[in-house]
């Protein structure tokens, strides 16, 4: 087996950006040369998440509002006795999730018909990255 990991680094205008990396990811798997595996896309930051979803703005807006009805920004939040003030975004990362696996066929990503792949900002404007390590044969 084996294994080839990159990083990909991200710096967003907004606090809360959602970024199609399908492209980069599928870049990486071709410089790995791996042909049947999987490959790991995990951000490694606690503000920020990893997702499969459709590339649909109409679907991004729903999952932005849909996050804010579940973890609102509101300043009550406890961790906010600490000096942050992003109690939310930590939130919204749980919810999200900070990684996925996606598998590997004939050096292809194997997704279904309209999946693509997104990085998720809750608490943008400073560098952060995400990995991606691609196993397999």
């Amino acid at each position: 087996m084996k294994f080839h990991t990159e990083y990909l680094w991200f710096n967003t205008a907004h606090e809360h950006d959602y970024i199609n990396i399908t492209s980069e990811v599928e870049e990486i798997l071709e410089r790995s040369g791996i042909k049947d595996g999987m490959i790991l896309v995990s951000a490694m930051h606690i503000t920020a998440g990893v997702y499969v979803n459709d590339a649909e703005s109409g679907l991004i807006h729903d999952i932005e509002k849909w996050l804010e009805d579940v973890a609102p920004a509101n300043p009550n939040y406890l961790h906010h006795r600490t000096g942050e003030t992003n109690g939310d975004a930590h939130l919204k990362s749980l919810v999200i999730g900070h990684e996925i696996i996606v598998p590997v066929t004939d050096g292809r990503l194997d997704f279904g018909p309209w999946q693509q792949i997104y990085y998720a900002e809750f608490d943008g404007q400073r560098r952060k990255r995400v990995i991606v390590k691609v196993m397999g044969e």
